[in-house]
């Protein structure tokens, strides 16, 4: 709770400051949601196939403060917004035990996608909103530097680009991100033992490619915002 408090004292002091732009602003407050409501699915769904870890670790619930995670949800994502590298964060992860599925290994792969699946359905949802219900004169080109326009419409907007990018950066085939258990899946099950002991090492290049190479993730992120784009009809 320290660490949250603490956190958010810094959002107040960048924003007084004038330190933070509008478009991080509302990015903060689109990422805390949707990477909730992007974990508890994960639950949601390991419940639905017989693990109830996440249910009974009181993490089936929209409260805020039981997935907070103080650097992945407000730190780092307020240090990136100071930064050229753009706004990536997450949740503290949801307790999946895989071994308590019905089926593991087919069942673990639909646990893993369907939190971004929840943040390519949110993606959809405001981009339909954005393109029927903000008026054309409030309507931005696809540069999310600048935002014109009122508030309610640049939110519409944000939050559904901040759910293209969680989605698209989930897939990668990386661990730990969801992707790749589309990977693990595919791997014969001879070869799991050696995946299992590289994996714990894997956990920070996802990261170090955020901040070290961010132009290398144009190529997953371009697609996806391109599509976007022409669902929102700009």
């Amino acid at each position: 709770m320290a660490w949250v408090i603490a956190g958010l004292a810094l959002v107040v002091v960048l924003v007084r400051t004038h330190h933070i732009s509008t478009f991080s602003i509302l990015a903060f407050c689109a990422l805390i949601p949707s990477v909730i409501l992007h974990e508890v699915s994960h639950g949601a769904v390991a419940l639905a196939f017989g693990d109830d870890t996440a249910k009974r670790a009181g993490r089936l619930t929209l409260n805020p403060i039981s997935h907070i995670d103080p650097f992945g949800t407000i730190i780092l994502p307020v240090l990136l917004s100071l930064s050229s590298f753009g706004i990536i964060g997450w949740a503290k992860p949801v307790p999946v035990n895989v071994s308590r599925l019905r089926h593991p290994r087919n069942e673990g792969v639909a646990v893993s996608l369907v939190g971004p699946a929840v943040n390519i359905v949110l993606a959809i949802l405001f981009g339909l909103a954005y393109r029927f219900l903000v008026p054309f004169a409030d309507k931005i080109t696809f540069n999310p530097g600048g935002l014109p326009g009122p508030t309610w419409a640049q939110f519409i907007f944000v939050a559904g680009y901040i759910n293209v990018i969680l989605a698209a950066f989930n897939l990668i085939p990386l661990p730990p991100l969801d992707g790749s258990a589309v990977l693990e899946r595919l791997l014969p099950a001879s070869a799991l033992p050696v995946y299992y002991r590289i994996r714990p090492f894997t956990m920070f290049i996802p990261l170090g490619v955020v901040l070290l190479f961010p132009s290398a993730l144009s190529h997953v992120f371009d697609p996806a915002l391109n599509e976007w784009g022409r669902l929102l009809g700009i």
